[in-house]
């Protein structure tokens, strides 16, 4: 057992302070335009610097607003008994799916606007994007933020602000399922080329299959057996296979090896 005493700011100026989780979304942007850059001088994609920086922009602006927006189906009476308390973002809160709706309208609108090939751009996208998202259950953990189920096993952590029960680690264990995502999405970029769309919609069949599996052990609101968020992963599942079977047969069959 261990009881969670992580402050979660890094650096307290009176009225401001840098906290790990905002850190965590900067060093995801700056990734990202690590990952941009590589992929322009390799020939990958066809944006300039600057192109790259505006991009960038643009997804910020999507994860941003799109998880805000979507923490209000979590938490719908903080939000709108004050609406100011969507720009608290500082204060943790960041809905997955929204931002994943978010910032795929975000390049969706942006490769329109530079007439790129969306599902290009997604696929290099999708690999420092998970990256980023399993720093970000880190960040959860040290805010001490949706906890795990009660249990009493070696590892559980009890959560003073929560309550006083042990619990499992759950963002840990989320953390752990997105480096593996990561390191499958990293190889495949990696392999060869594949159709474009394959890699990001590995990204959306994988994270949300793990996303069902470790909510398990998360603390939430059942409906039918499952939290909100294992409901919107399981349309992410259901979607990247019904597409997987639609437009990438062959693609597979490079991965196992087969001739396409």
């Amino acid at each position: 057992m261990w009881i969670h005493n992580l402050n979660p700011a890094i650096l307290d100026l009176g009225p401001a302070e840098i906290r790990w989780y905002g850190l965590v979304y900067v060093l995801g942007f700056f990734l990202a335009i690590w990952w941009l850059l590589r992929a322009s001088k390799s020939g990958a994609i066809s944006l300039t610097k600057d192109e790259i920086y505006d991009l960038v922009f643009y997804l910020m602006l999507g994860v941003i607003i799109g998880s805000r927006l979507g923490e209000i189906a979590w938490e719908p009476k903080y939000y709108l008994s004050d609406p100011l308390n969507i720009l608290k973002i500082w204060q943790g809160g960041m809905s997955f799916h929204g931002g994943f709706v978010g910032i795929i309208a975000a390049c969706w609108w942006y490769c329109r606007k530079k007439k790129l090939n969306f599902w290009q751009v997604a696929d290099i996208l999708s690999v420092p994007a998970i990256f980023a998202l399993a720093l970000g259950r880190i960040a959860n953990f040290i805010n001490g933020e949706l906890v795990g189920r009660v249990w009493n096993g070696k590892w559980c952590v009890v959560f003073p602000q929560y309550d006083e029960q042990c619990r499992h680690p759950n963002m840990i264990y989320s953390f752990f399922e997105r480096m593996a995502v990561f390191g499958w999405l990293w190889w495949l970029s990696l392999k060869e080329r594949f159709t474009p769309g394959f890699i990001f919609w590995n990204f959306v069949f994988w994270e949300g299959l793990g996303r069902i599996l470790v909510d398990f052990f998360r603390e939430d609101i059942l409906y039918f057996g499952f939290s909100l968020g294992q409901w919107f992963s399981l349309v992410m599942v259901l979607v990247a296979l019904y597409v997987f079977l639609k437009r990438y047969k062959e693609d597979w069959k490079k991965v196992f090896g087969g001739q396409p």
